[in-house]
């Protein structure tokens, strides 16, 4: 009960920095003291159990008691500096381990992210700025092309005009799209009704 009684001396004084520290709404509080009473007396009941059966008796009370009042009297600056001591190595472990992810991780993804960006912009700028200049250096050939060709085309042109008319592919064409246009507006008729 002596060792019972410590502990839980040793446990709300944990509690009570932690709840401090990390700074807890207060409306959490009355809940987290029924917790640490609620879980310090099935404990201490276990503990009763296993020594002596659980039978209650006045030296049970008696031994808890000085077991809170030792613990207070010897150990409690100890633990509370002890607890604020983890706390604090605790926080600053995170924030390392946050400033490497951040440095070994976050940042070279944001810098490949931000220069793949530059690269292909860049790459396209450049891409659009060549296509530029050989769709104007390549135009004096296709004119010159044209020219060169035109006095073959104009009499197969004229060759074949017979042909083409007989054919008559504007007028079929013509068709074409006017019958695809009635079944157009035929089919989006049927869906309005």
């Amino acid at each position: 009960m002596l060792l019972s009684g410590l502990g839980m001396g040793v446990v709300f004084d944990s509690y009570r920095v932690v709840s401090n520290e990390l700074r807890f709404p207060r409306w959490w509080l009355p809940v987290l003291d029924i917790v640490y009473w609620m879980a310090s007396a099935v404990i201490v009941f276990r503990v009763l159990y296993a020594s002596n059966n659980g039978e209650v008796r006045a030296y049970v009370f008696l031994g808890l008691a000085l077991g809170v009042i030792l613990y207070y009297w010897l150990l409690s600056k100890v633990v509370v500096v002890l607890v604020k001591w983890l706390i604090l190595a605790v926080r600053t472990l995170i924030t390392f381990i946050l400033k490497i992810i951040d440095i070994f991780v976050l940042k070279p993804v944001l810098l490949l992210y931000k220069l793949s960006k530059v690269i292909l912009g860049f790459g396209t700028a450049l891409t659009i700025f060549l296509l530029k200049i050989v769709v104007q250096l390549v135009r004096p050939l296709w004119l010159l092309l044209f020219w060169l060709v035109k006095p073959v085309t104009r009499p197969l042109g004229r060759w074949l005009k017979p042909y083409w008319d007989r054919i008559r592919f504007q007028e079929r064409l013509g068709k074409w799209v006017s019958t695809f246009a009635n079944k157009w507006n035929q089919w989006f008729r049927r869906e309005k009704r």
